[in-house]
């Protein structure tokens, strides 16, 4: 029996998302230890201290089901954005709600709209509801606004922007999106997906959650997984439109979130401490990171956000495996139409220096 045709037309080519790769799984291949992992974009802090208490002081009650709901981490939101907790949302991480977004609003007659180089889920998630994907030419590596305003149909319901954008690190001005957002037909939903917020430190570069009053068919979805290092949690949330947030409620699973997650994620809001020593760990890191890169010589995407795409010589995947050798983890990313770069994540300063030294010594031996 051919399984793959009783599924849906939108899943039959759908290709799974492939994450970087777990440093356990390197090590169990490769025979080696000590492996550097910078393929995933996460936190190199470490667990914050005070989400690790909270999760203890739950512990207890594993056995129950979490609140549906996320009351209290909603409260805190709510409180934390200026926003009312009927506009919260809450998923299992933020691509959660990107595909809540998708099975809320897409179906086989309908498109969606996002840039050349864009997040990849964006257009899995469009793919599984069978929905038809505008691919917009970027522009500088970065999204075209205008252009991927010119580029709605009459079917068009959804436009995804990531802001700032993985895996190239660009980001879009508020006055930009502001823009943008006024010649938007007010029956397609735009999606502002600011996963990296809390990096960006950029000229004229704010988050778009002021513009929801003025637009309703604006969401914007964030994460805990990069700045708030609780990745492994899976949690994230989205902030909307009141009846935009009751449509996501009703297809959500209802206890999409875990008690551990909503325990973490609500005590981490109050560590101002770990946010800004994980803020200041990127920007030394990126800052080292580009300096090393200059003195190779190499080319790469100026970021605002906690990884960097190096164009790199000669085949990017041969560079890869070599590295992985090394015990450093680098992503490849020729599926977001780059096959020329590599994108490395912000660490450590010693593994920043780890992944900077492996790099010269294959670029110094022409093995590349």
């Amino acid at each position: 029996m051919n399984f793959k045709s009783l599924a849906l037309p939108g899943i039959q080519n759908l290709m799974p998302y492939q994450g970087g790769k777990a440093a356990e799984e390197v090590e169990r291949e490769l025979g080696i230890s000590d492996v550097v992992k910078l393929c995933s974009n996460e936190n190199p802090s470490g667990a914050s201290l005070i989400a690790k208490s909270a999760i203890i002081n739950v512990l207890d009650d594993i056995a129950r089901y979490p609140d549906s709901n996320g009351y209290h981490l909603k409260q805190k939101l709510a409180e934390k954005l200026s926003v009312k907790s009927s506009q919260l949302t809450l998923g299992n991480g933020s691509n959660d709600l990107l595909e809540l977004v998708a099975k809320s609003f897409l179906g086989s007659n309908h498109s969606a709209v996002f840039s050349q180089h864009a997040f990849l889920v964006y257009k899995l998630a469009i793919a599984a509801q069978n929905a038809k994907s505008i691919i917009v030419p970027a522009k500088n590596w970065g999204h075209d606004l205008q252009a991927m305003s010119e580029a709605i149909e009459d079917d068009t319901r959804l436009i995804f922007i990531a802001n700032p954008n993985n895996p190239t690190g660009t980001c879009v001005g508020l006055a930009e999106i502001k823009t943008f957002m006024g010649g938007i037909p007010e029956n397609v939903l735009v999606v502002v997906d600011e996963a990296y917020f809390e990096y960006v430190d950029a000229p004229g570069y704010e988050t778009v959650l002021g513009l929801i009053n003025e637009h309703p068919n604006l969401l914007v979805t964030r994460t805990f997984s990069k700045a708030y290092g609780l990745a492994s949690l899976r949690i994230g949330y989205s902030v909307s439109h009141s009846s935009i947030a009751e449509i996501l409620n009703r297809v959500r699973q209802p206890f999409n979130v875990n008690s551990l997650a909503l325990a973490a994620a609500t005590a981490i809001l109050d560590d101002h401490e770990y946010l800004q020593k994980s803020i200041e760990i990127n920007r030394n890191g990126y800052q080292q990171l580009i300096a090393g890169i200059n003195e190779l010589s190499l080319k790469f995407i100026p970021s605002v956000g906690n990884f960097i795409a190096i164009e790199t010589p000669g085949n990017v995947h041969s560079l890869h495996k070599r590295l992985l050798k090394k015990g450093v983890i680098t992503r490849t990313i020729d599926v977001y139409e780059m096959p020329d770069h590599l994108r490395v994540s912000i660490g450590t300063h010693e593994e920043n220096e780890r992944f900077l030294g492996s790099l010269k010594d294959f670029l110094d031996s022409k093995e590349v």
